[in-house]
């Protein structure tokens, strides 16, 4: 048990300081993430992306189960918890999208990447592909049912995510010094993520405190559940399994604060609800991993 703990505070401690960091630097400098954040989704998330699909021998048929079990994480908490919207009178565009679009970037690659190692990047990159093609395809015509998901093309990271794909099938290999440039500056990107993170739980809302901590236990949970129920059919390894597990506790992505001020739906609600989820995420991500911990093979 305190072997367990000790893992579980070794791993999430880098996750949890990075935020922190950006936090107390947030609060005392007010910067402008703004420059930072289009830096990191344009050229080191894509990077980080490119270089670990290209990096190791891709096989496809390895992450199918995998695969089905992240679309399921990420839909079913949308189906299971639109009676309770339903019922309480609460906006649909604002309340479903965080509960489904989770934090894969943020923490769910540095969270998976130390939890299971270095060798799990590429399943770990794999459901943080799923989330964004569901967030630019699912999500956005959630919000405008004019969205033309040919927008997607033109992502850097789905570029990279193609490529990347494209090298490890035909396995072209980069000269080691291009190689080696690559993954460094893609690992840039694991702690800007976070530090990133840190800074916006600044903008955190009060008013809807009571939507915010629903939102933070019902979003995992539904996910979770949703997984367990299928997970005996999906074939997986231990380890994928409590991948798959911890990728469905992870608190909503901040991403959808952005989408939701570019199709101006109640932004400030939403930023609510995805804060509050990621402050929550201090206690059910500890508590997800101990599970998840459990199920590897010693």
């Amino acid at each position: 048990m305190l072997d367990t703990a000790l893992r579980i505070v070794g791993i999430i401690f880098p996750v949890f300081a990075c935020a922190g960091l950006g936090l107390f630097y947030g609060w005392r400098f007010r910067p402008d993430m703004g420059v930072v954040n289009k830096l990191n989704m344009d050229v080191f998330a894509p990077l980080l992306v490119f270089w670990a699909l290209m990096d190791k021998p891709f096989d496809f048929s390895a992450y199918t189960g995998l695969s089905v079990g992240g679309v399921v994480a990420i839909l079913a908490p949308g189906l299971l918890l639109l009676p309770f919207a339903l019922l309480f009178r609460i906006n649909l565009k604002t309340f479903l999208p965080p509960m489904m679009f989770n934090n894969s970037g943020n923490m769910g690659l540095p969270l998976i990447l130390f939890a299971f190692g270095e060798e799990m990047l590429q399943a770990a990159v794999v459901l943080f592909i799923i989330e964004m093609l569901l967030h630019f395809t699912v999500g956005l015509y959630m919000l405008d049912h004019k969205t033309n998901p040919l927008k997607l093309l033109k992502m850097p990271m789905i570029i990279a995510a193609i490529l990347g794909l494209l090298f490890s099938s035909l396995h072209v290999s980069l000269p080691e010094p291009l190689s080696n440039t690559i993954g460094m500056l893609g690992q840039v990107s694991i702690p800007l993520l976070l530090f990133s993170l840190g800074v916006r739980l600044l903008e955190i809302n009060l008013r809807d405190w009571q939507l915010g901590v629903f939102g933070a236990v019902a979003g995992p949970l539904a996910s979770i559940a949703a997984v367990m129920l299928i997970m005996p059919w999906l074939g997986l390894t231990p380890t994928e399994h409590a991948i798959l597990l911890v990728f469905a506790a992870l608190p909503p992505a901040v991403l959808n604060v952005l989408v939701a001020e570019q199709y101006r739906q109640e932004p400030h609600r939403v930023a609510s609800i995805v804060m509050l989820g990621n402050l929550g995420s201090l206690i059910i991500i500890p508590m997800a991993l101990w599970y998840a911990l459990q199920l590897m093979p010693h």
